[in-house]
């Protein structure tokens, strides 16, 4: 439901933050599926990647052929005209490169948080968002919020002769707003009472209240904030920097800040994401722990075992 240029970038996001978002459930997934006899899950059958690929082929693709053929030239960013100038390799291309996107997200992030390194799984999302947001705000040419606000090919053309505000207004009281606003309904809600759904259950597994350090209503608004709101911002920011001092500058100038932002070991970003819980050890570290104990626990029963018959042989050879 969202212009071709951008929805790859927001299939991966969403793809990543849906496996962030059940980080818990999937180390859970990888310990069941641990064992030194054959594989009895195949990792195909994770419930979580499948219904990330459900959500990407029956929500996003559908809505956004449905945009393409209602209003071709707003989806394609008034690059193309009408039908006529939409190549059909488009119309494959986000068919099919929407599922692949979103399972693509999901499969990094879902990698980066089984070896421990959740923060990482987080700057994949937030490293979609902001491409997403960067498109649209910004766009190839430093137009494309006009491009977005233009419901029309006949509005952009005519944006340097009216306000912006004109164009805003033109715009949300368009066909297209409309389509966007109920197919956003669908496909946003769905998309966030998911991960919701998903991190509110991650929470009651054993050890997630250790390491969640906030309520879950504020951990859910700091999750949200640093997924959605923090992009949003960088884009932004991007985008301004380039205005200002143009792209040979402003980007590099962007990419330290940002790097100082989010990699920073004392980064505000870093602290924040430390307070919503999501899991930052290896999968098989809870695993090997209990392995441990059970082994110990073993080890103590056979040698009071073993204590007890030496001292019945003992007993009987003094008698």
């Amino acid at each position: 439901m969202i212009q071709i240029q951008a929805a790859l970038f927001w299939a991966y996001a969403a793809g990543a933050t849906f496996a962030l978002s059940a980080g818990r459930q999937l180390q859970v997934w990888e310990r069941i599926n641990a064992g030194d006899g054959p594989r009895t899950r195949s990792r195909a059958a994770n419930p979580y990647l499948a219904l990330t690929a459900l959500f990407a082929a029956v929500l996003m693709v559908p809505t956004g052929l449905f945009l393409l053929w209602q209003n071709p030239s707003w989806s394609t960013m008034h690059v193309a005209d009408g039908h006529e100038g939409v190549w059909a390799g488009f119309v494959l291309f986000y068919a099919g490169g929407i599922p692949v996107a979103a399972i693509l997200g999901f499969l990094v992030a879902q990698g980066l948080v089984l070896v421990g390194a959740g923060y990482w799984a987080y700057l994949q999302c937030v490293g979609g968002y902001f491409l997403l947001f960067g498109m649209l705000v910004h766009g190839w040419d430093g137009r494309g919020y006009e491009r977005f606000f233009s419901p029309g090919a006949e509005d952009f053309a005519d944006w340097p002769g009216d306000s912006v505000v004109n164009h805003v207004l033109d715009f949300v009281t368009s066909g297209t707003f409309l389509a966007l606003l109920l197919f956003g309904a669908a496909v946003i809600g769905t998309m966030l009472v998911t991960e919701i759904g998903w991190l509110m259950e991650g929470w009651s597994l054993p050890g997630a209240d250790e390491d969640r350090k906030v309520p879950r209503l504020l951990g859910i608004a700091i999750a949200a904030a640093g997924v959605y709101g923090l992009p949003f911002v960088g884009a932004l920011f991007a985008s301004v920097l380039v205005r200002l001092v143009g792209g040979w500058l402003g980007l590099p100038l962007f990419t330290v800040v940002a790097g100082v932002t989010l990699l920073h070991r004392r980064s505000p970003v870093r602290w924040l994401y430390g307070l919503v819980g999501v899991p930052g050890r290896h999968w098989r570290a809870g695993l090997d722990e209990a392995g441990g104990q059970e082994s110990e626990d073993s080890g103590g029963r056979e040698s009071e075992g073993s204590g007890g018959r030496e001292g019945d042989v003992t007993a009987d050879r003094s008698g």
